[in-house]
């Protein structure tokens, strides 16, 4: 179907209505809430799951307590199947952006404050997870206002836009915040004894004024759309299609080999991920690299991200040439085999910060290329009555799939080293060669023939 062939659902710029509140505009140019809506979408998940452990790492958390309690960060996103009705049946989808953006930005106040605290690594945990439960439930709202404020060939046009927006959040997360963080810690804006702990505190402040703004901004530039009404009068029928859903999720034919896909195709990739910053920041004594936070933000959120970008827009072009099924073990042989440069800069331990960069840039451009195929196959198993929920409950096992191995990386790392670590990530990498093994997909799906919208 050409977006650009489609009618236009509604005047592109009707009058105001009158509501209750007063004149309240029913359309806004897309162009002056979106590249800002998925900007804001995309910090407070990279804070909690990227910036929070290269924070405790530099406060001095083990990487046991830093992996294990991270992880566990993740569970919002886990169960954001679970309560999304709940953002359908009550309230609209554009009150639920605001309320949650100005709780985020709360929660990030809330962090920078404990930051200085005696016993800040559990009350900063719990600001997080405030933190993590909104941001969940700011995606359910953002995406499903997405769909409501705009018109099909809108909805085509903006895909890139806030998929890029997305995308320069994670820069400004894992690159900018902490290279401010990292200038802060070098540079204190006070004589107090623990400048690490100010810095960060600072950069949680910035954050969270950040938020305040969004809050400001979204709350007078959103539209209101007509159709964004909460469905309390349709619980029931919410509720029985609720059930429904999942019923017919798990009744799928193959349900437990996609289980297992969704589950171990980034098994190796889970562990690396919350153990390659702090093996970074890490001294050498410990056996790592004593990169500085600056150094280590520049490496992931400039050069990492670019990388990161570079190849899912390569594995996009050539899936959308060939299919998913023709590129599926290329795509799990470049998410796995650049975990190698760990391995390499393990035993090496190079000091020369290019040879890190490009070390960093060979395993996110493979990361990148190879997740293609994961978000391909969750749309290929997601097609069906239920394809919107599906793929939710997909995004679901997505992130369990990080999690749970995410939690046990840090005591294994502190048990056997680093070195012996990204051995063990190596072998670890075999069992989403064996589920990829037993799957099967359509030769035709993810070509450009194919229907498909990546997410």
């Amino acid at each position: 179907m050409n977006p650009e062939t489609q009618p236009v659902a509604r005047n592109p710029e009707p009058l105001p209505v009158r509501q209750a509140g007063g004149t309240r505009k029913t359309y806004r140019n897309p162009w002056a809430w979106i590249p800002s809506l998925y900007f804001a979408e995309g910090i407070p998940y990279v804070v909690v799951m990227t910036v929070s452990v290269i924070m405790y790492k530099r406060m001095g958390i083990s990487n046991t307590d830093i992996a294990l309690y991270t992880s566990w960060l993740y569970l919002p996103w886990v169960i954001k199947p679970l309560w999304s009705p709940i953002v359908d049946i009550l309230r609209t989808k554009r009150y639920w952006i605001v309320a949650m953006q100005l709780i985020v930005g709360a929660g990030l106040a809330a962090v920078a404050l404990m930051i200085p605290a005696e016993g800040f690594f559990r009350y900063t945990l719990a600001f997080l997870w405030l933190i993590a439960f909104s941001s969940a439930t700011h995606d359910i709202a953002a995406d499903g206002f997405y769909m409501l404020a705009l018109t099909e060939k809108e909805q085509s046009f903006f895909v890139g836009i806030r998929s890029t927006f997305y995308r320069i959040a994670m820069i400004t997360g894992q690159g900018l915040l902490v290279m401010l963080a990292g200038y802060f810690e070098e540079h204190p804006l006070t004589s107090a004894d623990n400048a690490i702990a100010s810095a960060w505190a600072v950069t949680f402040f910035v954050l969270a004024g950040l938020f305040l703004a969004f809050f400001v901004y979204h709350r007078f530039i959103l539209p209101y759309p007509v159709i964004d009404r909460p469905a309390a009068s349709e619980t029931g029928a919410v509720a029985r299609e609720f059930v429904a859903t999942f019923k017919s999720f798990f009744r799928k034919p193959t349900v437990g080999l996609m289980l297992a896909f969704l589950l171990l195709y980034r098994f190796a990739e889970a562990q690396l991920v919350k153990l390659a910053q702090p093996f970074m920041l890490d001294t050498a004594e410990a056996g790592g690299l004593a990169l500085s936070t600056t150094e280590v933000g520049f490496a992931y959120g400039t050069v990492g991200v670019v990388a990161l970008t570079a190849g899912g827009l390569l594995g996009g072009f050539v899936a959308s040439k060939n299919g998913l099924k023709y590129w599926i073990w290329w795509m799990l042989l470049a998410i796995n085999l650049p975990d190698a440069v760990y391995v390499y800069l393990s035993f090496v331990r190079p000091e020369d910060y290019l040879i890190v960069n490009v070390c960093v840039a060979v395993e996110q451009l493979g990361y990148g290329f190879g997740f293609t195929a994961y978000m391909l196959y969750m749309i290929y198993v997601s097609q069906g009555k239920y394809q919107t929920a599906h793929y939710a409950l997909c995004t679901g096992f997505m992130a369990l799939g990080m999690m749970i191995p995410g939690m046990f990386s840090g005591w294994l790392q502190e048990q056997i080293g680093y070195q012996s670590f990204f051995l063990w990530v190596m072998v670890a990498t075999i069992p989403g060669f064996i589920v990829a093994r037993f799957v099967s997909i359509n030769p035709e799906f993810g070509k450009k023939t194919e229907k498909t919208v990546q997410g």
